[in-house]
């Protein structure tokens, strides 16, 4: 276990970003696994982080007590993009940033245009023009462009070809007031960086997770004839998921039209896919190192091999699943 990890305390950074009025327009949401108000990724793969981001946001802290009323900027890797881990929520009010070590290719592209027609916000972060990247630029809401990437003129030249698209322009990592002004009489319509404000640190003690459980949902979840009543019993065997459902339906990322006040509510309004990938980011979210962090996503693969090896042993592909699921318990649990 790391040192001051997320294990005693559960740590998230928030930075806010600004309009052209200086109102608060948004915050992103940062990684942070120590209070020394650094990510400290290379401890941690990207994908594990976005993880501890999401359950950190919507299930420890509650997304009114990280943002308010305000838009949420999330990193996102391309196994978020493709598919590979669940997006356990859809909103307006939530900016999904595309990392830019992302490769764009076709499953990419796809994939954003089919984010942005769910109604997310699309962001393209640390932005510098391709013309393979346009397909991109075509579907992106928002353009964040670092200042120290470009010179002056490339800088110009930038916002002359991106302004020709329907997107706002983020200037990010602004550190004094001269560069806030340049930005400004250039046209970008938001601005993040220290000359606004350091991202500052949310910490508080975890809600006790149950990895087992969690484990068990997924893994239960894979029957075909499985019922509501049945999931709503195997969500309240969990007493730590069941709040943290709760609370996040009746945040303001859902909006729904009433306040949701059992789970038999909340595993009607969420569905079955979307309880799966809650368990799925609490599990994930929950491990303590990048290894086992890829011993879970190693036990996912072979539950779902398993699940399609059923029929020729003449097994029931629930019961395969499980037995690929649990065949890296024991590392799993160290």
């Amino acid at each position: 276990m790391y040192p001051d990890s997320s294990a005693d305390s559960i740590l998230l950074a928030r930075q806010p970003i600004f309009d052209n009025d200086l109102s608060l327009f948004a915050y992103e949401l940062l990684f942070r696994n120590n209070h020394v108000n650094q990510a400290n990724i290379e401890e941690f793969d990207d994908d594990h982080a976005t993880s501890q981001v999401i359950n950190h946001t919507f299930l420890e802290f509650g997304i009114n007590r990280v943002l308010g009323d305000k838009h949420d900027v999330l990193d996102v890797t391309r196994a978020f993009l493709a598919g590979e881990f669940p997006l356990p929520f859809k909103s307006k009010d939530i900016v999904l940033e595309i990392l830019e070590d992302i490769e764009i290719d076709d499953e990419v592209i796809k994939a954003v245009k089919e984010l942005s027609e769910q109604g997310f916000t699309i962001a393209l972060d640390d932005f510098i023009y391709h013309e393979n990247s346009k397909p991109l630029v075509d579907v992106a809401n928002i353009i964040k462009i670092v200042l120290l990437t470009l010179s002056e003129q490339g800088l110009i030249d930038h916002v002359d070809i991106l302004k020709q698209f329907d997107v706002k322009l983020l200037a990010e990592k602004i550190d004094t007031d001269a560069q806030y002004q340049q930005c400004k009489q250039l046209g970008f319509d938001l601005y993040q960086g220290y000359f606004f404000c350091k991202p500052t640190i949310i910490d508080d003690e975890p809600l006790p997770d149950n990895k087992a459980a969690a484990l068990q949902i997924i893994s239960e979840l894979q029957r075909p004839n499985i019922s509501f009543t049945e999931v709503e019993n195997l969500v309240k065997q969990d007493t730590s998921l069941s709040y943290k459902l709760l609370r996040c339906l009746n945040s303001a990322a859902f909006a729904l039209p009433k306040h949701v006040n059992s789970l038999k509510q909340a595993v009607f309004y969420l569905g079955l896919d979307a309880i799966r990938s809650w368990a799925i980011i609490i599990a994930f979210s929950s491990v303590e190192s990048p290894i086992s962090g890829a011993l879970l996503n190693t036990a996912l693969i072979r539950a779902k091999i398993a699940e399609f090896l059923a029929e020729p042993v003449d097994c029931e592909p629930e019961n395969t699943f499980i037995l690929g699921l649990f065949s890296s318990v024991d590392a799993f649990f160290n």
